[in-house]
């Protein structure tokens, strides 16, 4: 999945006046599922009397939910750890008090450590156990340095609280939903099936009631989660076996859901049923992010892909056949152990034939306790620079032709949030990118036609079709 760090939005607190109400400040780092796990961690903390604050300084709890993917993700929480301990000793000095909490991957890989490396930790609780984290405060308040991160035997989705419709109305109107987690294919670079287990699904019913539930408090479009979400499977409402295709369906049947997304996919898990969703349903936005992660099939079996690079373009030649409009985004590594110039020619072969509307790409790096940490021929660091920044070149020029493509197109735009100017929100498209226009506030969640007029680094300029 993609890495990002973002900070949990502050919404209102909405279950009545507590007295001496704790405020809690929730970084997250890494991909979109560190930022679905921190809401629920929020609604987790709701009961314990904590609101969520975009301030740091004002919190109670500062809580760091952490991404392991790679080296410098970790680097960073240490650091920022550093930074939280002194304002723990400020604040105590001040007769106040400052609780920390590790969460999320790191958390789940490195545990005792984090204690020793970073003692004004109060809680490091893992992936899996973070609805027992009401729990693990108030054992911190006794005196007591909380580690939970043994895999959860019960399902923590049965044992999160519900958000009320006034919390998700101020997260806005859009969503995401996670539907699946951990990783059953062991890629030899990742170390995503040690830190979130091994793939579980979560029940259909609990996924229809979450996704009806956001529509109903005003969420237009639900984005679906998993590391490998396109691994989704359950029972259908016969007992019959169904995939995330099938959920698909299911979901597109909600009233007021105007868009679906769903991310991060496996190109095995791709099947037929799932690329007839992509046919046939209006709400499946044609946006796939579909990693390949090299093009090289040398390197492609030495990461235990599973693929080789030419059926992964058969693969979109199928995808693109069912739904001629679709824009693909991947992931991509270079510098893995043993990969040649030519080898890396292979990859930039193809991405010129695959022609990405977007995509992420980085340096390897060596994770403990995977296999590609233990292989040899390891690249030079001045190798791996070298060929990221031709790769990042090639991908930022697709990027560019995708976007000035889109100048003159007629398209909707979903309305997200105001703009950085008076009288202009960002709304998003099919693809997508952001869109500035002129709008008025009054009409965020609406689903407006659009032509497009321009580009920028980042996002689009749109003028209003009235129809």
């Amino acid at each position: 999945m993609t890495e990002q760090t973002a900070t949990l939005p502050a919404a209102a607190h909405t279950g009545g006046d507590i007295a001496n109400t704790r405020k809690v400040f929730i970084k997250t780092y890494g991909c979109q599922m560190n930022v679905y796990d921190s809401v629920r961690m929020g609604d987790a903390l709701a009961s314990e009397g904590y609101v969520t604050t975009d301030a740091m300084e004002e919190a109670d709890l500062v809580l760091l939910n952490t991404c392991h993917i790679r080296e410098k993700a970790a680097e960073k929480v240490y650091s920022a750890l550093g930074r939280l301990r002194e304002m723990k000793k400020e604040r105590r000095a001040n007769g106040g008090e400052l609780m920390i909490g590790v969460a999320g991957c790191v958390a789940q890989a490195e545990g005792e450590e984090i204690l020793r490396r970073a003692p004004a930790v109060d809680v490091v609780i893992g992936p899996q156990t973070y609805h027992r984290l009401p729990q693990a405060l108030r054992r911190a308040r006794s005196g007591e340095r909380v580690i939970e991160t043994d895999y959860a035997v019960e399902d923590k989705f049965e044992h999160l609280p519900k958000t009320d419709k006034a919390q998700i109305r101020a997260r806005g109107v859009t969503a995401f939903l996670t539907v699946q987690e951990g990783c059953d294919k062991f890629c030899t670079f990742c170390v995503v099936p040690y830190t979130r287990g091994s793939e579980i699904s979560r029940p259909l019913s609990q996924i229809i009631d979450e996704a009806q539930r956001l529509v109903d408090a005003g969420v237009r479009e639900i984005t679906l989660l998993g590391q490998n979400v396109n691994a989704w499977h359950g029972a259908g409402p016969n007992g019959e076996s169904w995939g995330l295709g099938d959920l698909l369906y299911r979901l597109a049947e909600i009233r007021g859901l105007a868009r679906l997304r769903y991310t991060t996919s496996h190109p095995r898990d791709m099947d037929d049923r799932l690329i007839e969703a992509h046919r046939d349903l209006r709400a499946l936005m044609p946006y796939l992010h579909l990693p390949v992660q090299a093009g090289s099939d040398r390197i492609l079996k030495a990461m235990n892909r599973r693929h080789t690079g030419e059926e992964y373009l058969r693969l979109i030649e199928r995808i693109r056949s069912a739904r001629p409009d679709i824009a693909l985004s991947g992931d991509f590594i270079v510098g893995f152990p043993g990969e040649t110039d030519a080898d890396f020619e292979d990859t930039l072969r193809l991405v010129e034939t695959v022609r990405y509307a977007q995509a992420f790409s980085f340096k390897y790096s060596t994770r403990p306790g995977t296999p590609g940490a233990d292989l040899g021929s390891q690249v030079a660091d001045a190798v791996k620079a070298e060929r990221l920044e031709r790769l990042q070149a090639l991908l930022l020029r697709q990027q560019h032709e995708f976007a000035e493509a889109c100048i003159g197109r007629t398209i909707d735009i979903l309305l997200e949030k105001p703009g950085r100017m008076p009288g202009q929100l960002i709304g998003r498209s099919p693809w997508l990118q952001s869109v500035n226009v002129d709008a008025a506030s009054s009409q965020i969640g609406d689903i407006i036609s659009v032509r497009i007029v321009g580009t920028g680094p980042n996002s689009l300029f749109a003028e209003r079709i009235e129809r």
